[in-house]
């Protein structure tokens, strides 16, 4: 039982490293307006199905509903769409790397609110972790994008980071299941009236194989976000945030065998990944 928010904030990066190949292969046939869509719709059924099943009514928490619209704002709405768009802009390597980066605006915020503990690791992990972000971002001209499409994946583990200590607070008021319906459903919602307003409803419609690769990216997704779920209301943010970002150690060699002919893998990608990675590990340690 010791190690069951490690297991499962590992399990949730794995489902990561899936969605995130899943919306690459919808990508080249759509765009990522369908894909981000689909993401909250499947999401939304999931979870609210699950909860009227499985919740036990003391769940049902008043208290407990901001905490997760903050977060579903912030995390679902905004830093989900920011990171499907940094797949696209950057590729899917690159983009789960840099979204990696979020552990460390977790365990600071851990740190200044929740009271955790800070090491000496946490300090050699930043340094390991700069090295391989400036990796990544030389990685660009061999790549195909430019140096400024990193804002996307920095916005985005930038969101995370911050959603991770919100969610934390929400999980001393209710269980997982009804925070990620809540999480979800505001996501949902709110894209919505973004689309409504600026009227590119239409962008949402695909069809064929993106339709099914969205779909899959959907379970993947919304099952990453439960599990890290679980885990935070197991343990602490400065451990299960950073196991959670290691979702690019799955992504690489997915990469290589799922999106062959569509990514490009330099070693600057794969050094770059790795050290951050590393720098993870040694935010745990």
């Amino acid at each position: 039982m010791r190690f069951t928010p490690h297991i499962l904030a590992l399990a949730g990066a794995l489902c990561s490293a899936v969605a995130t190949i899943l919306l690459r292969q919808g990508l080249r046939h759509s765009n990522f307006y369908a894909g981000f869509w689909m993401n909250v719709v499947v999401g939304a059924i999931i979870l609210w199905g699950a909860v009227f099943l499985l919740a036990p009514p003391a769940s049902f928490q008043v208290q407990a509903i901001p905490f997760f619209i903050l977060s579903g704002l912030l995390g679902t709405a905004t830093g989900r769409l920011l990171r499907v768009v940094s797949i696209e802009k950057v590729g899917a390597p690159v983009a789960a790397s840099v979204n990696n980066l979020s552990p460390f605006i977790a365990v600071a915020l851990a740190i200044l609110f929740l009271g955790e503990r800070v090491t000496l690791p946490i300090f050699l992990g930043t340094l390991v972790i700069v090295a391989g972000t400036i990796l990544l971002s030389l990685s660009s001209k061999h790549g195909g994008f430019r140096v400024t499409d990193l804002v996307y994946p920095f916005s985005s583990a930038s969101c995370f980071g911050m959603v991770a200590i919100i969610r934390k607070l929400g999980l001393s008021r209710t269980g997982p299941l009804f925070g990620s319906a809540v999480n979800n459903i505001t996501a949902l919602v709110a894209y919505s009236i973004f689309l409504f307003l600026s009227g590119n409803r239409q962008a949402v419609v695909c069809r064929g194989s993106s339709l099914w690769y969205f779909i899959g990216a959907g379970i993947a997704e919304n099952a990453s976000v439960f599990l890290v779920l679980v885990a935070l209301s197991l343990g602490e943010v400065s451990v299960v945030t950073p196991l959670a970002g290691t979702a690019p150690l799955f992504v690489l060699p997915m990469t290589s065998i799922f999106l062959r002919g569509v990514e490009k893998l330099s070693w600057q990608v794969v050094v770059g990944a790795t050290l951050i990675v590393s720098g993870v590990f040694l935010l745990t340690a």
